[in-house]
C-alpha cells in the first residue's frame, strides 16, 4: 500500500515555496505522493489566495527526486485539452516520469463553470470529460492526432515531446459513490479516487461501502490492462502508527491500494502549513 499527502491549492499552499516544503518533508519522511487540489474558484473559500496547481507541482518537482506528484483532481472539462496535455507532459519530463493524473468533473460546478459563463450541466460536462480524456492520451503519445467530436476538433496535430511515461501518466478517475457512472469511467482507466456521500473530506469511509465499490469497479474492468489498478481512499488518521493501522488496515483488506492523508482541520485552518508538516513528520502508516 502507498501513502500520499493531500493539500489544497489555496491559503498557505497558494505559495509554490510552501508546496515545495511539503513535498520535501513528505519525501524525507517516507511518503509516496503529494497531491494538490485544482480549483480556480471555490466560493466557500473566498478571501483566500489561490495558486495554479501546475505551477505548485512544478516547484514540488524541482525540490524532490522520488515522490509521485499530481492533482486530486483536475476538472478536465474546464481546460482546453491541448493546453492541459502540454502542462502534464512538461511536468512529467521535469519530474522524470513521476506524474499521476487524476481527473473528474470537479466542483462546485456552479463556482468553477457557471461563474465564468461556461456550461454547468453535469451530463454535458461528463461528455467533455470522456472526450477530453481520450484526446489527452492521444496527445501524450507524440503521434499525429485528428479528431472530430461533439465538443472538440483537432486537425493533424502532433504535440512533442511525448510524456516520459508511456502510453501516458496513470489516469485516476474521481467521483461520488454510490453514483455508478464515475466508477464505470474509472474502470476504463488506471484507478478510482472515490469520495463518499457518507464521509466528508477528512472522514474515513465505511468499510462495507468500500467493499461494494471495489467489487463494482472490478466487475466493469476489462481484461488485459498493462497497469495495476489503484483504489485510492482518503481521510485523516492519527499520528500514532498503531492507531493509524487500525483505521487503514480494514480498508486495505477491502481493496485499497493507496491511502491519501487528508487532515481534519477546522475551516479557518484548512489552508495552514504547520499542521500538515506535523502530520507529515510523523510518517505514513505502515500496513502489513
Amino acid at each position: 500500500m502507498r501513502f500520499s499527502i493531500n493539500i489544497p491549492n489555496f491559503g498557505d499552499f497558494a505559495d509554490p515555496r510552501n508546496v515545495a516544503t511539503v513535498a520535501v518533508a513528505a519525501e524525507q519522511a517516507g511518503w509516496d505522493g503529494v497531491f494538490v487540489w485544482d480549483h480556480v474558484l471555490h466560493r466557500r473559500h473566498q478571501g483566500r489566495p489561490f495558486g495554479d496547481p501546475w505551477m505548485l507541482l512544478t516547484a514540488a518537482a524541482l525540490a524532490t527526486s522520488r515522490i509521485r506528484l499530481g492533482t486530486l483532481l483536475t476538472p478536465v472539462p474546464r481546460y482546453r485539452p491541448q493546453q492541459l496535455a502540454r502542462q502534464v507532459a512538461t511536468l512529467d519530463h521535469l519530474s522524470g516520469g513521476r506524474v499521476i493524473f487524476a481527473a473528474g468533473l470537479g466542483g462546485p460546478i456552479e463556482d468553477e463553470y457557471g461563474s465564468f459563463g461556461d456550461a454547468a450541466e453535469p451530463r454535458l460536462l461528463a461528455e467533455r470529460l470522456d472526450e477530453g480524456l481520450d484526446l489527452l492520451r492521444r496527445f501524450w503519445s507524440g503521434e499525429p492526432v485528428n479528431h472530430h467530436g461533439r465538443h472538440y476538433e483537432v486537425r493533424d496535430v502532433t504535440l512533442l515531446p511525448p510524456t516520459v511515461q508511456r502510453p501516458g501518466p496513470p489516469v485516476w478517475i474521481g467521483g461520488f459513490w454510490p453514483r455508478r457512472a464515475p466508477m464505470r469511467r474509472a474502470a476504463r482507466w488506471d484507478g478510482a479516487v472515490p469520495l463518499f456521500e457518507t464521509a466528508r473530506h477528512g472522514q474515513v469511509p465505511d468499510v462495507a461501502e468500500v467493499q461494494e465499490l471495489v467489487g463494482y469497479v472490478r466487475k466493469h474492468r476489462s481484461a488485459g490492462s498493462e497497469r495495476p489498478f489503484e483504489f485510492v481512499l482518503g481521510g485523516a488518521t492519527p499520528a500514532d502508527a498503531a492507531k493509524a493501522r487500525d483505521v487503514i488496515g480494514p480498508l486495505h483488506d477491502a481493496g485499497a491500494t493507496w491511502w491519501d492523508e487528508r487532515q481534519v482541520q477546522s475551516e479557518p485552518d484548512l489552508d495552514r502549513l504547520l499542521p500538515v508538516l506535523r502530520r507529515i513528520e510523523a510518517g505514513p502508516p505502515v500496513v502489513p
